[in-house]
């Protein structure tokens, strides 16, 4: 005959349990992260459809904008054309209610009198001031931020306008 499990094993056995669930926490977290790394160029958009799915607002579609397609090059002065794509963009968002959110992602290798984040910085300000010249308020802009990520597609430095605030 065998002897009856001790209470003291079966206790042990019941303070252990909460580990199982916490394995299985942590490998869904590594299945997220995982899948976002893997989703790629559509990692915002997924990030996004998250963001909803926790009471989180979405984010409204916007306009990205080759930094070198709008500046000369290494500077922060915009261009000719630059001052032209502003002006179309500006007419888009003048006829939608709410604020415009400017942010920075990537940097321009190309630049000669200002170090990376310098040239972002001014080069958002000189968007936000284009776009207020434009008929957009002052008090509708919102310059988000500078984003150093990896430029994985070689386009440098790119300007996203999109309805937020």
């Amino acid at each position: 005959m065998s002897a009856p499990p001790s209470s003291a094993s079966s206790t042990a056995a019941r303070r252990n349990r909460w580990a199982v669930s916490f394995a299985d926490l942590l490998l869904l977290l590594l299945a997220f992260f995982v899948l976002l790394q893997a989703s790629g160029s559509r990692r915002d958009a997924m990030l996004s459809q998250v963001s909803q799915q926790f009471g989180g607002r979405a984010m409204r579609q916007g306009v990205a904008l080759r930094a070198a397609d709008l500046f000369v090059p290494g500077d922060a002065l915009l261009s000719d054309a630059g001052r032209a794509r502003l002006a179309v963009v500006a007419q888009r968002f003048a006829r939608e209610p709410g604020g415009l959110e400017i942010r920075s992602d990537g940097s321009d290798r190309g630049r000669q009198r200002f170090d990376d984040w310098d040239l972002a910085a001014a080069r958002l300000g000189a968007v936000a001031r284009a776009l207020r010249m434009n008929g957009i308020a002052q008090d509708r802009l919102l310059i988000r931020g500078l984003d150093q990520g990896d430029d994985k597609a070689g386009q440098g430095q790119l300007i996203h306008i999109a309805p937020g605030h």
